[in-house]
């Protein structure tokens, strides 16, 4: 996430709530993207470093556990940059001209300067972080699969100009024999049904063949990726999109609940200016005195009501609002008493870390050097075979 401000219902439900399962399934790495949110407010610095440690407190207390995941923060680990720098090496100027989110964050923002080398990187900046740790899957919405598309392609022209090893067929017949007779003997028959008559599922069983090669090195294994594929040895694997669901986190006018439009709720709002906001907001505007009938279905409310209300009280909302059965305060209430208790355990949790930023800061420095040890592998290896290893 770009420490850009303070975090609200719609990264809640958009994201956070995803990481909290997430982090649980696999080996997770949550980072605070401070060198991206300068591709954006390079003019206007002080908001980021105002919003690390806040957007941090709140990760921790909506229960993102730096016991199950990585949480660190983007410039604490240069290797992030040093990778940026030698992809941007190869990666055709053309391929980040083309990348959608470009012209259209460009038109978005119009206020600010973006025709930078910065913001044209970003997307693969972006590349950097996932490659780094080698991911396999990056958690993102639908407006992002074309930037993990990109790093599977920066990816791909990476290991064709340095994964050929001299002696490749030499070292991938040496690792082969390594799986044993039987497997040796069903790998090369996956390999040649693949090669030799385009068959993918050939190609998937030789690669989950290759997965639970426990005597494997993780070097043999990724050259034997490679020569399976009729490559060379893969160096900086292909992530794949982790498709998250869209957020339904509507804001107080009814839009999309954003900062940029002013209508949201953040996660630790006091609840008198939650209920404030929440007893103001706007309505079906053709419901302008108590006794008239109103639609849901232009309401602001009543989006709110399909996140927070089950079948029947959304059911009561309905009859009660078209009949002008119910005022529009009442139609409000129990949203009011659903967001005070759901952000109430949250606003409890964050007091502990308000009070001791010092926890805050160890946790951010172990998770960076939790990251590193990763990261200094991957440069260790992508170093070596550019032929910076002198």
């Amino acid at each position: 996430m770009r420490p850009t401000g303070r975090l609200h219902l719609g990264h809640y439900h958009g994201v956070l709530k995803n990481w909290l399962v997430l982090q649980h399934e696999y080996d997770s790495y949550f980072f605070v993207a401070d060198w991206h949110a300068l591709t954006t407010h390079y003019a206007e610095p002080g908001i980021i470093g105002d919003s690390v440690m806040e957007m941090v407190i709140d990760w921790l207390a909506t229960g993102v556990n730096p016991a199950n995941a990585k949480i660190f923060v983007q410039s604490d680990v240069p290797e992030h940059a040093e990778l940026h720098l030698l992809l941007s090496m190869v990666t055709p100027l053309g391929w980040l001209e083309r990348v959608p989110s470009y012209k259209d964050q460009q038109a978005k923002l119009r206020e600010r300067d973006l025709a930078t080398y910065g913001f044209l990187g970003y997307p693969l900046l972006q590349s950097a972080d996932i490659l780094i740790y080698k991911a396999g899957l990056v958690p993102v919405g639908e407006d992002q699969v074309a930037h993990v598309e990109l790093t599977r392609e920066v990816a791909r022209r990476f290991n064709h100009f340095y994964g050929r090893e001299p002696d490749f067929e030499a070292r991938a017949d040496t690792a082969i024999r390594k799986m044993g007779k039987k497997n040796a003997r069903v790998y090369r028959d996956l390999r040649r049904r693949y090669r030799e008559q385009g068959d993918h599922e050939a190609l998937k069983t030789g690669q989950a063949l290759l997965e639970s090669q426990a005597n494997l090195a993780l070097g043999d294994r990724e050259r034997l990726y490679g020569y399976l594929e009729g490559s060379g040895r893969i160096i900086l694997p292909e992530p794949q999109a982790m498709l998250t669901p869209a957020s339904k986190m509507p804001g107080l006018d009814g839009q999309k609940m954003s900062k940029s439009y002013g209508n949201t709720i953040a996660l630790r709002d006091d609840p008198a200016e939650i209920e404030r906001k929440l007893r103001t907001m706007p309505t079906d505007p053709a419901r302008v005195r108590r006794d008239d009938p109103g639609n849901p279905d232009i309401c602001p409310v009543f989006q709110l009501h399909k996140v927070y209300s089950d079948e029947s009280r959304q059911q009561w909302v309905r009859e009660g609002c078209t009949s002008a059965g119910i005022g529009c305060l009442d139609c409000k209430q129990p949203i009011i008493e659903s967001v005070l208790a759901e952000l109430a355990p949250i606003r409890e949790n964050a007091f502990e870390y308000e009070q001791d930023p010092q926890l805050v800061r160890n946790i951010l420095r172990q998770g960076a050097e939790a990251a590193r040890e990763i990261a200094h592998e991957t440069m260790l290896e992508v170093r070596s075979v550019i032929g910076l290893n002198y």
